[in-house]
């Protein structure tokens, strides 16, 4: 899963705790009134981490609500993937073939940081707007391996295991 996740098996063996002990260590690190950021991070904060607004962190800001672009050729909003934000916005090129939680988290501050920059700027967000639009998205994990490891991606157009999909 090193692709996926970043994590190898050898820091697997040497370094892994249970989940409820990385979310208690979760927990003791992150004030209540911490404003959490990050690309898609509602659902990991609220459905897999089960962290409350409110009681564990004051708020939260997802990457995906505020650099959506509305796209006048689908009429409907177009949302990008870290990845696509980080190549188009801050000018990197070292996108990490595999996920790093940690690079990540620099990314979604850099990205956030970037965008109350640009919010009063008109001309400077519709720039940025325009470029994310223009520029075609590297496929995903899901499209170059519809199915890892034996496990379906839920990639609709490749999906090999038959589960419905519900949107």
């Amino acid at each position: 899963m090193t692709p996926l996740t970043g994590i190898t098996r050898e820091t697997l063996e040497a370094e892994a705790v249970s989940f409820d002990d990385a979310l208690a260590m979760v927990r003791r690190a992150l004030p209540t009134d911490a404003v959490v950021v990050g690309q898609g991070v509602l659902k990991d904060v609220q459905e897999w981490l089960k962290l409350e607004r409110g009681v564990d962190y004051g708020d939260l800001i997802d990457l995906t609500g505020i650099w959506r672009v509305w796209n006048e050729r689908y009429k409907s909003w177009s949302v990008f993937s870290q990845d696509h934000l980080v190549r188009c916005l801050l000018d990197d090129t070292e996108v990490n073939a595999s996920h790093d939680a940690a690079g990540d988290c620099v990314k979604s501050v850099r990205l956030y940081r970037l965008f109350l920059k640009l919010k009063d700027d008109a001309a400077g967000l519709a720039s940025a707007h325009a470029k994310l639009l223009a520029t075609p998205p590297e496929p995903s994990f899901s499209k170059r391996f519809p199915s890892y490891e034996g496990v379906c991606q839920g990639n609709r157009k490749t999906c090999a295991c038959g589960a419905p999909f519900f949107s």
